[in-house]
């Protein structure tokens, strides 16, 4: 266990030892000392697996038992029986920069209800979302809220009372790959000025499409998205082409973060795609794109060989996978670049379980949130949309 991590569990122990016996406040914050140091510190404590749990998304597990968290929506979903639980969690090295906008928003769910809604803005944090004197049976869902660039979370090892258990949440009928960019990250739907800029605090996956669609089909998703990233260029205000930001660059990991999992950064751990093979994987790169290419033919080409290479790797990862590409959100200007990259890919590889999908352009009556991005309306709008274009190709 690393020294900051001992010095700020212990932390934690002293504060709620000071506190006394109370209440869990109404986000599930416990405030109740009922554990020793050693116990908090989660050595003695349940390390989530695959074994226990259903871990979602893109998850590193470190040396310590810590379940580390960076891309929206990933995390962890077991079912409960005991009487109490409590969840205590990390944050990464973000905290201690004091950065407010850039903080991981988390959220734990119990039998679907969000009884946990709070920003990582200290190193440790514990939660009792489940407290009683009657044994109950619950399904909980710990999920990141926010994206992985600016912070990731972790989850320490669970420490179980005598006679309580946890076991994997039910699998979904289906298995779905997002693969985007802010849209896809719910950036700034909990922010109705679009005046407004970034912020961690206001972005909610859970209300964006790819969520929303996942939900409609019954299906565990998975999710690699980074606001602000594309095929070809990042997004730029200057012209400039921002090669940096690309996803084809960090697919393969574990993520990509400013932040940390622990001791090591997200995008030097290689991800393992056995882990998560998806039925379908839906593509919605090309926004940010526009910014850099806008209507200049050679830059717009160049968009569509990045894309076709980036088809490749995919494929490489995920072979019996269905790929639906898609495009529109917040302009549709190189959708055509996309239907070309698809047909160009088809084409060179003969690979033909592949297709393209246009997505209707946000409207100003369903308003806009910071940044101009998409509100919950437009993403439900989208949803259902994209829904239904996935039970045609897919026959769900």
């Amino acid at each position: 266990m690393t020294k900051k991590k001992v010095v700020l569990l212990c932390a934690l122990a002293l504060c709620m030892f000071a506190a006394g016996c109370g209440k869990s406040d109404k986000a599930g914050n416990e405030s109740t000392a009922n554990s020793s140091v050693e116990e908090e510190k989660g050595m003695k404590g349940t390390r989530l697996t695959e074994e226990n749990a259903k871990l979602t998304g893109r998850t590193y597990l470190d040396d310590e038992g810590t379940l580390w968290c960076g891309l929206s929506g990933s995390g962890a979903e077991f079912e409960f029986t005991g009487k109490t639980l409590d969840i205590i969690v990390e944050g990464d090295k973000t905290v201690s920069s004091g950065s407010r906008d850039n903080y991981s928003r988390i959220a734990v769910l119990v039998d679907g209800e969000r009884v946990v809604d709070d920003m990582l803005n200290e190193g440790i944090k514990k939660y009792t979302p489940i407290q009683g004197d009657t044994e109950v049976t619950k399904t909980v869902k710990i999920i990141k809220l926010s994206e992985t660039a600016m912070s990731c979370f972790g989850i320490l090892p669970i420490n179980l009372e005598e006679g309580a258990s946890i076991k994997p949440a039910a699998p979904k009928a289906h298995k779905v790959e997002f693969i985007g960019d802010s849209i896809t990250c719910g950036y700034g739907v909990d922010d109705e000025d679009p005046t407004h800029t970034f912020s961690t605090s206001t972005e909610d996956v859970t209300k964006a499409y790819a969520y929303k669609t996942a939900q409609a089909l019954d299906a565990d998703c998975s999710m690699f998205s980074i606001s602000g990233w594309g095929i070809h260029s990042g997004w730029t205000g200057d012209g400039k082409r921002r090669e940096d930001q690309r996803i084809p660059l960090y697919y393969e990991k574990t993520g990509y973060s400013f932040g940390s999992m622990g001791d090591v950064e997200a995008q030097s751990v290689d991800w393992d795609f056995s882990r998560f093979q998806p039925e379908l994987i839906v593509i919605n790169l090309g926004t940010n794109d526009d910014s850099y290419c806008k209507s200049d033919e050679e830059k717009q080409a160049a968009y569509v060989s990045d894309y076709v290479e980036f088809l490749k790797t995919v494929r490489k990862d995920n072979p019996d996978s269905r790929i639906l590409c898609t495009l529109g959100i917040m302009g549709d200007n190189l959708y055509p670049c996309v239907e070309k990259a698809v047909a160009d890919y088809s084409a060179e590889t003969g690979d033909a379980n592949i297709s393209a999908f246009h997505l209707e352009p946000q409207k100003p009556e369903d308003g806009l949130v910071a940044d101009y991005h998409p509100t919950e309306v437009t993403h439900t709008k989208a949803a259902e949309a994209l829904t239904a274009e996935i039970k045609r190709v897919m026959g769900w």
